[in-house]
């Protein structure tokens, strides 16, 4: 099929125009590498090389199908998106350029060269990626094709069925698999008419969508026994096939075609696909016979990556924290204390030794470090500081701490929101910051730690701070105080998370509409953390983020309250002492103190704040534990303490979720439940001076 010039031309645009809208979503995007929007950029990408080879311009191509076998990557959690981001900035730079080098009127440029087969053919891990993210597609072609044969008149699974070949059509054109491609492209085709309402979806369409389908999987099986391989294949005779699918494109919508011959029957189609599919199946029977070694490793090579689906991987770590809670019950069962056998003892070390590894392994499968995400935020500042016309350095602390994947994931777009805000609102411009005497250069700190165990983000700035009588007004003026109101620091900084509240003076592309910061109070709350304030004015902002470790496993203090046992965080704990008469003091006959080291802190009786009978009341016959939450300092009374331990956090479910004080439970190497302390929630609980 030839194209005229005007359409050649009209493709060329259109190129263009995917350029800029690609590029437009880069700079928006800021670092938000979630599925949904990666599975955009590849589809957009193979958009672009597909029209690339339409309109003659294999030099483009050459640099969008590398990229979108990279995002394909991505998106299967494969590569960083830290390491992506670059390379494609800087190849739809290139693209751009390719673009305008030359008059698309006519799109014929001189072509740069395409890389030989023999160099694609080398390339084991192209062609990996290519046999891998064509299958996903086809799974997905056939799960939409039947629900699209349920209801015809959906357009969602034809779109989605549209994007799936045209994928597979634009990875295997780049790595000259010219049968896979030719298929492809005229069920792409004959897609574009169903989908542009030229073409009614009938039977036949399916069925012949389907015959393709099912092609393209041999195929791709044959490329991957070569990869592994095996002897060179032809590739399977495709000819009637495409004579089926070019017969109902030639049909009208009405499903007859203009020279009155019906299309292409559906039974046709059904056996044409059962004729593709039988030399596999026989080829499958005969090769039930046992491997040589040799085969084995190749197909061992072969599945170096798989997909798993994120609740197999939340229950393969939920099972794996169940067998180190067996495995701790079983160490603390009291007859083996009174066994005498080395070989049992033995055994029973080399298991421990073994759960211990399997924990590990598998909590290290969803735990990610927060330093790719920070990274993301380095190229944001750089962006929006020089749109702002201000200088901005990062600085990054904590950038090997680690957490949950969902909650890197879930963590970005507040993240952006914050750094957006520090340098629009809080930091200065070079001139001001001058004449106040400070650096002309603000920083902007991004941190992460585990403390008290939580996971603690900050986002810090040495700018002006927030304004609170700008907030107090604003708040007025949008009757969400009333007038005379007191409100505390926390209270007023707490204002500017209400939807459509801002104090900006302008809307402008990167704030002034109000829809940032709540989005970032609700993001938090929905992973079950909270957001803190603390500002200076002219000394800046410090925003911290408060997420809880619901996925992990933590080292914990043993403590007994009465009969009762609770684990602290050790990360949170300072010192353990045993109190004497002269360090307890009383303020005002309410509030208990206790002097350590010449310091003056709080008391709480673990006791008093869960309404359980403790073993003594008297301060002397108990234990003061030192410990630190949320920046403040604290002593906690307890009868005594058990030990150190490794517990696995268990949610105590939607009933409980929210008591004050309690982070969730653990099973204890008795078989009990223990209560995790939420620190700041224990300490916030009782009144204090």
């Amino acid at each position: 099929m030839t194209l005229s010039e005007q359409d050649l031309s009209e493709n060329a645009s259109k190129i263009r125009g995917m350029l800029d809208e690609l590029a437009s979503q880069l700079i928006l995007n800021d670092g938000n590498w979630q599925g949904s929007w990666i599975a955009e950029v590849t589809s957009t990408l193979a958009r672009i090389g597909a029209m690339a080879e339409l309109v003659g311009r294999p030099d483009i191509r050459s640099l969008s199908v590398p990229l979108e076998l990279r995002a394909a990557r991505v998106r299967r959690g494969e590569e960083d998106p830290g390491d992506f981001e670059p390379a494609l900035h800087s190849a739809i730079a290139q693209l751009q350029e390719a673009v305008e080098r030359s008059s698309t009127a006519s799109c014929e440029v001189e072509a740069a060269p395409r890389p030989p087969a023999t160099a694609l053919a080398e390339d084991r891990e192209l062609v990996s990626d290519f046999i891998m993210e064509a299958r996903e597609h086809l799974a997905n072609i056939e799960a939409q094709l039947l629900a699209l044969e349920e209801n015809p008149g959906d357009q969602e699974p034809i779109h989605s069925i549209f994007r799936g070949f045209h994928t597979i059509k634009g990875l295997a054109g780049f790595l000259e698999f010219s049968a896979i491609q030719e298929v492809a492209h005229e069920v792409e085709t004959l897609l574009d008419l169903a989908r542009n309402g030229r073409l009614a979806v009938t039977r036949e369409v399916v069925d012949a969508v389907l015959a393709g389908a099912d092609y393209l999987g041999i195929e791709i099986n044959r490329v991957e026994r070569e990869l592994n391989g095996s002897q060179r294949e032809p590739a399977t005779e495709n000819g009637k096939m495409l004579e089926s699918i070019r017969a109902l494109m030639r049909a009208p919508a009405a499903g007859s075609n203009p020279d009155g011959r019906p299309p292409a029957p559906a039974a046709d189609l059904a056996a044409l696909s059962n004729s593709i599919l039988a030399p596999e199946r026989s080829s499958d029977k005969t090769e039930e016979r046992p491997s040589s070694p040799e085969s084995r490793s190749e197909k061992k090579g072969a599945a170096a990556a798989v997909k798993v689906d994120t609740a197999k991987l939340d229950s393969l770590v939920d099972m794996v924290g169940e067998m180190v809670i067996a495995d701790s019950i079983l160490r603390h069962t009291p007859e083996l204390a009174e066994l005498k056998s080395t070989r049992v003892l033995r055994g029973l070390a080399q298991l421990a030794r073994m759960t211990s590894e399997v924990q590990k392994t598998a909590m290290s499968m969803r735990m990610v470090t927060i330093g790719g995400l920070f990274q993301k935020m380095a190229r944001l500042v750089r962006d929006t500081s020089r749109k702002q016309g201000k200088q901005v350095e990062l600085a990054t602390v904590g950038e090997d701490t680690e957490l949950d994947r969902n909650i890197v994931e879930e963590l970005g777009d507040p993240l952006m929101h914050m750094v957006r805000n520090a340098i629009d609102h809080g930091i200065e411009t070079p001139e001001v910051r001058r004449a106040a005497g400070k650096d002309p250069t603000a920083r902007l700190t991004l941190s992460a730690a585990h403390r008290a165990g939580h996971i603690c983000v900050e986002v810090s700035d040495d700018g002006r701070g927030l304004d609170q009588e700008k907030i107090l007004a604003k708040a007025r003026q949008k009757a969400l105080i009333q007038d005379g109101a007191h409100l505390s620091d926390s209270e007023i900084f707490n204002l500017i998370f209400e939807p459509g509240f801002s104090t900006a003076d302008q809307v402008t592309d990167i704030s002034g509409r109000g829809v940032g910061m709540d989005v970032v109070r609700k993001r938090i709350q929905k992973m079950r953390g909270r957001v803190e304030i603390q500002s200076a004015p002219g000394r800046g902002s410090t925003f911290l983020l408060k997420l809880p470790l619901t996925l992990a496993i933590i080292d914990g203090l043993l403590v007994g309250v009465g009969r009762d046992r609770y684990v602290v965080p050790v990360l949170a704990v300072k010192e353990i002492l045993r109190p004497t008469e002269d360090m307890m003091f009383t303020v005002e006959n309410r509030d208990e103190m206790a002097l350590v080291r010449g310091q003056l802190f709080p008391v709480v009786r673990l006791h008093q704040r869960f309404h359980v009978v403790p073993h003594s009341e008297q301060a002397v016959s108990n234990v003061l534990i030192l410990v630190e939450s949320a920046g403040k300092d604290f002593c906690l009374m307890v009868d005594k303490v058990l030990g150190k331990q490794e517990v696995v956090i268990k949610s105590l479910g939607p009933t409980m979720q929210r008591i004050a004080g309690v982070a969730g439970g653990a099973i204890l190497g008795d078989g009990r439940v223990g209560l995790i302390l939420d620190l700041e929630g224990v300490y916030g609980g009782v009144p204090h001076v």
